[in-house]
């Protein structure tokens, strides 16, 4: 732990000179993280060289140094025991470098050494590829923080569950590690959020195999949610789509939104579409509208609009979808209006 009591103390020169040798933008650092720079011992010198050995050009180190100005004040035996544990699951050096450039606050906290290196160890054996490894340590770094055992509790209790669900066991590992690459955050909950969950479901007349199938669905987003949120946003839909509970759970299997987002957001994204003309019956046939922002749904309507698509009499389901479905549904309606009525006339006959 470093001391950020800046007012009593005075920026390291030796520090400062080494930055601005390596062209570092010093002003930058003293905006935004000035407490650096008050620390009586620093490696700059120690630590441009580290990153220069992996294949970091001048312009590199200096961005890096920018950014994560922190890194001057681990040992170089810190990094050099970081730089051996990535390199277990990097390629090569300059894949390693090319990762510290965009991610350097990631490979720079070096307080966890040894749980990171547990979990990755972890990771590996459970089967998970090493380009899924790295996109976790740079993407979502706090997992690797903790102890291994609190990781391992949280995969058997996902696989106990997938089991009691009616999973079976030769689809229980693609299950696990396709659920962990969609959300590693899974892992910063506790077992029993996860249990709890699932039991609000099962509360809920959801079948065994329909808890599976929004589990999939929703990613294991479901997990960092609380029963109770998830009971005032079905509850909201209930009241607005004015639908009995098996109805309510047909709309929440069509589109699991319904249970994910909180009432604020459905609220909002339903005043939206009301705005726009939309009737709430038309949402009720294709609740997966609700999955797109005010915003969204407002671009894409004025799109169809321009085309002469009228959405308030027709299906919503031009507006579903990805970005790229949307294009895709779009580009069929572009050339269904541009195509000429074909009108069949007689041939004409070219003598030669």
């Amino acid at each position: 732990t470093y001391t950020t009591d800046t007012k009593s103390r005075e920026e390291n020169k030796k520090t400062i000179e080494s930055l601005y040798r390596l062209s570092v933008d010093v002003k930058k650092i003293r905006r935004l993280k000035e407490w650096v720079l008050l620390q009586d011992v620093a490696y700059v010198k120690e630590i441009a060289g580290i990153l220069q050995e992996m294949g970091a050009d001048e312009t590199a180190v200096a961005n890096i140094l920018e950014r994560c100005p922190e890194a001057i004040l681990h040992t170089p035996a810190e990094i050099n025991s970081q730089r051996a544990l990535w390199q277990l699951v990097c390629q090569n050096e300059k894949q390693l470098i090319k990762l510290i450039e965009q991610f350097p606050e990631s490979f720079f906290t070096t307080e966890y050494h040894e749980n990171q290196k547990a979990n990755i160890q972890f990771f590996q054996e459970l089967g998970l590829k090493n380009n899924i490894i790295t996109r976790f340590l740079t993407s979502a770094p706090n997992i690797f923080y903790n102890p291994v055992e609190k990781n391992k509790n949280v995969i058997e209790t996902l696989q106990r569950n997938y089991l009691s669900l009616g999973g079976s066991d030769a689809n229980m590992k693609i299950w696990i590690l396709k659920l962990l690459s969609q959300n590693p955050f899974i892992l910063l909950n506790t077992s029993t959020a996860i249990q709890e969950n699932l039991e609000f479901l099962q509360k809920n007349d959801f079948t065994d195999h329909e808890v599976l199938q929004l589990l999939s669905k929703l990613k294991g987003f479901i997990f960092q949610l609380t029963s109770t949120t998830m009971q005032k946003s079905m509850l909201f839909s209930k009241n607005v789509f004015k639908c009995s509970d098996q109805e309510l759970k047909q709309l929440v299997l069509k589109c699991p939104a319904l249970l994910y987002y909180s009432v604020p957001v459905l609220e909002e994204r339903l005043e939206g579409l009301l705005k726009e003309g939309i009737s709430v019956s038309q949402i009720r046939e294709t609740p997966m509208v609700l999955e797109l922002t005010t915003q969204i749904v407002q671009y894409r309507i004025k799109k169809l609009s321009a085309l002469g698509y009228d959405i308030k009499s027709g299906t919503l389901e031009s507006l579903n979808g990805t970005k790229k479905d949307f294009e895709v549904n779009y580009g069929k309606i572009q050339s269904k209006k541009e195509r000429p009525i074909f009108i069949e006339v007689a041939p004409i006959h070219i003598e030669d």
